[in-house]
């Protein structure tokens, strides 16, 4: 099992910045792919930005691609998402998530992959 807990949520001015971040527990951190997603009152759940398990890799949505950067730290098992230049449309509850795979692929941007969910947290951007 992996446990994981995000948290540097909150309510911010369009044009600034937030970091969130996960903290996993469990297992070996560097074993699991992690992403980040995002789910808007009344749409669908949306990948955000993914990293590989070797911090070499990233992927990320157009929409946040050159605003928002996926970073870990495999010493402190943190993943951390910093978000840029923030747009009232970024607001949502944020999710960080695990899965099992090969330590230098490609993490997959593929909701339904991932194992393990965090609780979520909430970035409001005001305009």
């Amino acid at each position: 099992q992996v446990q994981l807990v995000e948290s540097g949520g909150g309510l911010v001015q369009a044009g600034g910045s937030l970091r969130l971040s996960c903290e996993a527990s469990g297992r070996t951190f560097s074993n699991y792919a992690m992403g980040w997603f995002r789910q808007a009152p009344g749409k669908e759940r949306e990948f955000v930005a993914a990293i590989s398990g070797s911090g070499r890799s990233a992927v990320y949505a157009d929409s946040v691609k050159d605003r928002f950067t996926i970073s870990r730290d495999n010493g402190k098992n943190t993943v951390y998402l910093q978000m840029n230049n923030l747009k009232p449309e970024d607001t949502a509850v944020y999710y960080c998530a695990a899965v099992n795979w090969p330590i230098s692929s490609k993490a997959p941007t593929y909701g339904k992959l991932y194992q393990y969910w965090g609780q979520g947290t909430q970035v409001t951007v005001s305009s």
